[in-house]
């Protein structure tokens, strides 16, 4: 009994119905559907045939919803099988150029390595132009906001807002 408890209080904070939570919800509905029955008896009033059926329609609804997602789990599942297995398939016959091309690109640079490279070359400093055609940092146009004049700092506050109103 001890263990299903840990078992129920752990499968509260994991996601999805887990069979714990789905036992222990199913244990709760058939324990309140029992106690209806006994209240009915004990009162004949028409409200516990309500609330009866009520308890019990949510009873099926969580039921079906815990089926669906796990339906929706498995499918999923079934779907990350077949990727990986084409993937492997795709890699299979890929494995022998990729490492013709990793053999090929040892020796080359990489982007990064190239911009980084034109930044610091000396003959592009001297002629002030790069050896792409891409802008460098200096080159960019950059435009800057125009300041209106105000109190503001840059800080989007409301308060400094309220201050200006309040001024006025």
């Amino acid at each position: 009994m001890a263990s299903f408890m840990e078992e129920l209080w752990s499968s509260i904070f994991t996601p999805g119905p887990t069979p714990t939570l789905l036992i222990a919800t199913n244990a709760t509905f058939a324990a309140l559907q029992l106690l209806f029955f006994v209240l009915l008896l004990a009162t004949y009033s028409i409200h516990f045939v309500v609330l009866s059926f009520l308890s019990g329609g949510l009873w099926y609804s969580i039921n079906w919803f815990a089926t669906e997602v796990r339906a929706v789990h498995q499918a999923q599942e079934a779907e990350k099988k077949a990727q990986a297995e084409a993937e492997a398939e795709t890699n299979g016959s890929d494995s022998r150029r990729k490492k013709d091309s990793v053999l090929e690109s040892v020796d080359s640079e990489t982007e990064t390595e190239s911009v980084v490279a034109q930044k610091t070359s000396p003959s592009a400093v001297a002629t002030g132009s790069a050896a792409s055609g891409r802008l460098q940092p200096g080159d960019q146009d950059t435009k800057r906001r125009v300041s209106n004049g105000g109190d503001s700092s840059g800080y989007g506050s409301t308060d400094s807002e309220w201050e200006k109103v309040e001024d006025n």
